[in-house]
């Protein structure tokens, strides 16, 4: 006998959280990983119950337009700085 598991969507702990999901997009972009940042643009959009944003996201490498659309129909912008140095 295997252990039960159930399905885990974050997006149902980021309802209303916006700190959250800022937190979230911007861990995905500092790690450059196409897939994550994908995932994570998904996610904050079902967490705010805009599932057509959401599917964009999940069908695979979207294209920069599309990352810069989702981002702006989620009330956020996208902005640039030099990292710190380690």
């Amino acid at each position: 006998m295997g252990i039960e598991t159930k399905p885990f969507d974050a997006a149902k702990y980021l309802v209303g959280d916006r700190v959250g999901q800022i937190d979230l997009i911007t861990d995905a972009f500092a790690t450059g990983h196409a897939d994550y940042i994908g995932a994570a643009l998904s996610t904050v959009a079902r967490a705010n119950r805009q599932h057509q944003l959401a599917a964009l996201c999940e069908s695979g490498n979207p294209r920069l337009d599309t990352v810069l659309k989702v981002v702006h129909a989620l009330g956020l912008e996208l902005t640039v700085k030099v990292p710190e140095p380690a």
